[in-house]
């Protein structure tokens, strides 16, 4: 299997799930610096042109909630989703997609306004909007979504590595993860793992 990540960005979540399912696989970074994420080499491995990209002996995967659902189904014997119980199995996949269509996108108004408009003026007040965007989806998440100590509860799942990932952009806001208790205590939690650690410092090269 290939990775294709940036640092930093949502692909550290699938990053660091595949190697708390201890899966062999290679790492190929995109750089964002030099928008190799537009370039006609990496567009003609995936076509959306963004990251994760994760090659498999079956082909392509992308978007980040179905790459974590993959490797949990793959690697049973990790735990790391309910997959004998379908409710609490859709309650995960739930979580993985607000990150994905809710949060990410509120963060992404404040980088990538330009998806959304062209006019100069509305890029401005996305930008200016995205900080309190944040702010009210993470006190959704701590009052109402992430249970603790893990997010589906007692049980670590690929919820977890998620979560940690878009929780380290909260800086970018001005905000910071002390401020929703329970996630500040998760993320502590997550610094502590050993693939948490290590795949922060393969992305640090």
């Amino acid at each position: 299997m290939k990775l294709y990540y940036a640092p930093g960005s949502c692909a550290r979540a699938s990053h660091i799930a595949l190697r708390e399912a201890g899966a062999e696989f290679d790492l190929a970074l995109v750089d964002f610096t030099r928008a190799e994420q537009r370039s006609e080499a990496y567009r003609a491995i995936n076509p959306k042109g963004r990251v994760p990209a994760l090659e498999t002996d079956r082909g392509l995967l992308t978007e980040t909630p179905a790459i974590l659902a993959w490797i949990a189904q793959s690697y049973p014997d990790a735990g790391l989703a309910p997959l004998n119980d379908p409710f609490q199995f859709a309650r995960l996949q739930s979580f993985n997609a607000y990150l994905c269509s809710t949060v990410h996108v509120a963060h992404a108004h404040s980088r990538r306004g330009e998806r959304w408009a062209d006019d100069q003026a509305a890029i401005d007040e996305m930008k200016r909007k995205a900080p309190e965007v944040m702010d009210s989806c993470f006190r959704l998440m701590e009052t109402d979504m992430v249970t603790g100590p893990w997010v589906m509860g007692e049980a670590y799942s690929v919820a977890d590595p998620y979560l940690f990932t878009i929780t380290q952009w909260l800086p970018a806001h001005g905000l910071t993860s002390t401020s929703y208790p329970t996630i500040h205590a998760l993320v502590q939690r997550m610094l502590e793992r050993p693939a948490v650690q290590d795949a922060i410092s393969a992305e640090a090269g």
